[in-house]
């Protein structure tokens, strides 16, 4: 285990869904406090909230640890977790599906190739 690690992955997994350090708190069931203590790594989280931060985010304790640079970890199929709270997500995904957009037929086609790759 890499223990200088683990607070700046947990503020970027935390920081790439757009969640506030009361946000993930809440999550968590701690206080913002509790987080940014956790993000600087003054205090280690506890088996719980790693187990919170892996579900959530859908990725392998390997990698929180640092034991690896994938968060997929060595033998995990890796699904994001999506939140359409996000602004830039949102106007991805209706600039995906608005016909209006001269983008649209173009980026179909390549999530349609996505998702066909992810398939074999």
């Amino acid at each position: 285990m890499k223990a200088e690690l683990i607070g700046p992955r947990l503020k970027e997994l935390r920081q790439g869904m757009n969640l506030t350090r009361l946000n993930m708190a809440e999550l968590l069931g701690a206080s913002a406090t509790s987080i940014d203590r956790y993000e600087r790594s003054i205090v280690r989280p506890t088996v719980e909230c790693f187990l919170i931060y892996a579900d959530y985010f859908d990725i392998s304790l390997d990698y929180i640890f640092g034991r690896c640079d994938q968060p997929q970890g060595k033998l995990y199929e890796h699904c994001p977790h999506v939140e359409l709270s996000n602004p830039e997500l949102k106007q991805f995904v209706d600039t995906c599906f608005d016909p209006a957009s001269p983008m649209s037929g173009r980026l179909k086609g390549a999530l349609t190739k996505m998702l066909e790759d992810t398939k074999k």
